[in-house]
């Protein structure tokens, strides 16, 4: 029998922005003249470029200078502010040690992504990090990258890079706080568990989610559904 395989989101799964992502884009619209959404939440999860787009009447042509003044002091002051929420490093060497093969699926910049991993220590757990497409320059995606707002297709390319060419549904798993995560889940037929930690909006996850874990511990329990070793016969 194959490996298990458990797909995790970044921001608000895996790392806790504490303010990085919603103070740092507030301030870049604020450097550049433009109003600040009175909700920020929504900006954790999608890539930048696509959120404001998405919410806020920033001029096309104003996005990449935006964009750039948010992702600039993320580097210097974001990832300082970021923490791994509790309990999350303990439940990844658990599986690791389990033999349970692990990937990163998120919609932050493909290098934005693996910088965060590498910061926090955690590529020791994970086989791959698939993210989106850089959107600096979008909305056209580049060339051979995941579009920006595709969960499905960065989840698939987590998948081909991990050799999963058909994912077992009693043995994959998802694992995110946003309804994308679901959705892009659900478009490969295997379940997402939602965490309760993170930055869905009331209700975000009420639907499209297997299970909600609220904390680490919990999260690990239901886990066990699809990363328990297969029974042995006599």
């Amino acid at each position: 029998m194959t490996a298990p395989v458990v797909l995790w989101d970044l921001d608000g799964t895996l790392l806790d922005p504490a303010g990085a992502i919603t103070g740092g884009i507030a301030r870049a619209l604020a450097e550049h003249g433009h109003a600040v959404p009175e909700d920020l939440r929504r900006f954790v999860g999608p890539p930048v470029g696509w959120s404001l787009r998405a919410f806020t009447d920033v001029p096309e042509q104003e996005i990449p200078r935006v964009v750039a003044a948010y992702r600039a002091r993320y580097r210097t002051e974001g990832l300082a502010q970021t923490r791994t929420y509790p309990g999350v490093e303990e439940l990844l060497a658990g599986l690791h040690a389990a033999g349970v093969r692990m990937a990163v699926a998120t919609q932050k910049p493909e290098p934005t992504a693996q910088l965060a991993v590498e910061r926090f220590g955690l590529g020791r757990w994970f086989e791959t990090v698939s993210g989106a497409a850089d959107d600096l320059v979008a909305p056209a995606p580049v060339a051979g990258a995941q579009p920006v707002h595709d969960k499905p297709a960065i989840i698939a390319e987590a998948l081909r890079r991990l050799g999963v060419r058909s994912p077992d549904p009693a043995r994959t798993v998802m694992i995110g706080d946003r309804s994308y995560d679901a959705e892009g889940a659900a478009a490969h037929g295997i379940d997402c568990l939602g965490v309760a930690w993170g930055f869905a909006s009331e209700g975000e996850l009420g639907t499209g989610f297997a299970a909600v874990a609220g904390d680490a511990d919990e999260l690990g329990e239901l886990l066990a559904r699809y990363t328990a070793p297969a029974p042995t016969g006599r």
